[in-house]
């Protein structure tokens, strides 16, 4: 029996969204529209002038009818026919002008909550990411506002202009006859209590559908990332069924809103002619008892179809729509909602940053239960070179993503010359540390926009110099385009050692005091390997430099080597003292035939229980 794995389920209940009641989404969405507020205000006024002039075009109809049709009033023909194109034609043009205003508002108001949504996803914490997928995020971003701009314009506007239509239709309609405006408001109460069920219930039916989208989406991004081992695995039907699984989930959880809205729907209709019914019934029994005119029916008809029962369905429709944008809307504000990273801090280090680093007394853990690192201490002067060997899993990456700030130390403190980074802004802190990691990434554009990432303002002389340094310029320069090339999506394009030495070139441009590197030269042959560990030695020269060290090699002349195991230094030292002493690490340097650091641990037995 094949058993399926469903990693990252849309179920967990981290990524599910917490129910927002339509009045907090209502006032939330409405803010985007203060910025705008003569476009809004443009928006009514020529929706309101389109109505006026379309509620005149009953009161014209009953002209023709009773007055040039029934009393043979042909002097009246010719201005009641005009007259009728002319309403209709302002109503049009003030109709295209709504629907031109509205447009850019509702684009305006997409670019900023869009732009607001994007601010708010760089600023939130790496550990946050760490428990969402990316095509989840997407979704939020891209469909989820969209979802969210309908309630804010459609609604709006349409709401405001149907309320309108109907609160004129009432008045004209009790004009002509109040005993018919009254047979008209009957099917009312039938119209609300359907519009109260289909509010309180459909609210977790487009919960589920979002989820089972965004769920799809998260699949999707994640196989076409790993396409390659996908193919390489030969799991291509293994995806196909997942795939399947969550497609179907997305199909039933749409078909779920759509039945309701078969039954809501219709049933609404039917209601509205009802009202017709009543109202022809009454209305016809009134006009033979002479008590009205043919052209006054035809007129109130007119009024309680086009202008009463009509809006009343497009609310029903705009209440379809509600529920859709709050089931939206919570995954947006959950976003929206995130506390950032720590707040920006008034401290700063002292410029320029000399490089002394010290550890004291430093403890991580993600939760209560999982403790990562446990009194760290360490004091590394400017310019020394730690290194950092463990088994997997022992805390190595936490250790070092602790002083950038990408997550915040549980105990302890972390001080760079002499301050503690911990009231230092994060945009300050980050700007004296350069990272190298052990899977470079380069973003989808060029060579050059990618090396520039270190420095957006370097000259061309600048740029090729750091090139030189990490021994990526020859290839760059043979290719076609050369900086101009593509890279591709994650650097595609590029072998695993050019996508490294463009990180070295982007670290070298960047000039950062401090730097963290996660040495990755096991996957390359020896002539590349030789050529990034020139590069490498270019890059740490005069920097306070902490490696995760993978080879014994490339740490034999570091000023301090930490070793880690369960969280906690066990020992330190440089490589000779190491050896004398005779523990851990130098039972891992007799072991012959080891490729990698990690893998003389797991030979040793002293491998961590978890990653």
């Amino acid at each position: 029996m094949v058993r399926h794995h469903h990693w990252g389920s849309h179920t967990d209940p981290t990524f599910r969204s917490k129910p927002r009641p339509t009045r907090e989404v209502v006032r939330r969405v409405a803010t985007y529209l203060r910025p705008y507020w003569h476009l809004a205000v443009g928006t009514i006024t020529c929706a309101v002038l389109s109505l006026g002039f379309g509620l005149l075009y009953p009161k014209l109809t009953r002209v023709i009818i009773d007055q040039v049709v029934t009393q043979g009033r042909r002097d009246l023909l010719t201005p009641a026919a005009l007259g009728l194109l002319g309403v209709f034609l302002l109503r049009e043009v003030f109709n295209s002008l709504r629907i031109r205003v509205n447009n850019r508002l509702e684009q305006n108001v997409i670019y900023d909550m869009r732009r607001q949504v994007y601010a708010r996803l760089q600023r939130l914490p790496v550990g946050w990411f760490d428990q969402r997928a990316s095509g989840d995020l997407m979704t939020r971003v891209i469909e989820d506002v969209n979802n969210v701009e309908r309630l804010l314009i459609d609604g709006i506007e349409q709401g405001t202009v149907a309320c309108l239509s109907i609160a004129g239709a009432l008045v004209f309609m009790t004009l002509y006859s109040p005993t018919l405006a009254l047979v008209t408001v009957l099917p009312a109460p039938l119209l609300l209590g359907g519009a109260l069920w289909y509010t309180t219930t459909a609210h977790r039916r487009y919960r589920r559908q979002r989820e089972a989208a965004s769920a799809m989406n998260a699949l999707l991004m994640d196989n076409l990332q790993g396409i390659r081992q996908i193919k390489a695995f030969g799991r291509q039907g293994h995806e196909d069924e997942r795939f399947r699984e969550r497609a179907d989930e997305l199909r039933e959880g749409t078909l779920t809103v759509m039945r309701a809205w078969a039954w809501y729907g219709p049933a609404m209709h039917f209601v509205g002619s009802l009202g017709i019914g009543l109202v022809l019934w009454v209305g016809g029994a009134q006009v033979l008892a002479g008590r009205l005119e043919v052209g006054e029916l035809v007129a109130f008809m007119l009024y309680a179809g086009m202008f009463f029962y009509e809006p009343i369905g497009r609310l029903h429709a705009l209440n379809q729509i509600l529920q859709s944008a709050r089931a939206a809307a919570a995954r947006v504000f959950d976003i929206l909602d995130t506390q950032p990273e720590r707040p920006s801090r008034n401290g700063v280090l002292p410029l320029p940053v000399r490089g002394e680093v010290r550890y004291e007394n430093v403890g991580f853990q993600y939760r209560e239960d999982r403790r990562i690192l446990q009194n760290i201490n360490l004091h590394a002067r400017p310019g020394e070179m730690i290194a950092l060997v463990g088994p997997t899993g022992a805390g190595k990456s936490t250790l070092v993503n602790l002083l950038p700030g990408f997550y915040e130390l549980t105990s302890g403190r972390i001080l760079v010359d002499g301050v503690d980074i911990a009231g230092v802004g994060l945009e300050a802190l980050r700007e004296q540390v350069s990272v190298v990691s052990q899977e470079p990434f380069l973003f989808n554009g060029t060579l050059r926009e990618n090396i520039l990432y270190g420095n957006l303002a370097a000259s061309e002389e600048e740029l090729v110099a750091a090139a030189r340094a990490a021994n990526c310029h020859d290839f760059i320069a043979a290719l076609p385009d050369g900086y101009d090339s593509h890279v591709g999506e994650r650097g595609v394009k590029l072998s695993v050692g050019e996508k490294q030495r463009v990180s070295i070139a982007r670290a070298l441009l960047k000039d950062a005091p401090l730097l963290i590197l996660d040495e990755a030269t096991a996957s390359v042959d020896t002539a590349t390997e030789r050529l990034i560990q020139e590069a490498l030695h270019r890059l740490m020269a005069g920097r306070t430099s902490f490696v995760i060290a993978h080879r014994l090699s490339t740490i034999v002349q570091a000023d301090q080597i930490l070793v880690l195991l369960h969280g906690a230094v066990v020992e330190r030292g440089t490589h000779e003292a190491l050896l004398a002493e005779g523990g851990l690490y130098a039972r891992l340097a007799r072991i012959q035939n080891t490729s990698t650091i990690e893998e003389g641990f797991e030979r040793m037995g002293a491998s961590e229980p978890g990653a």
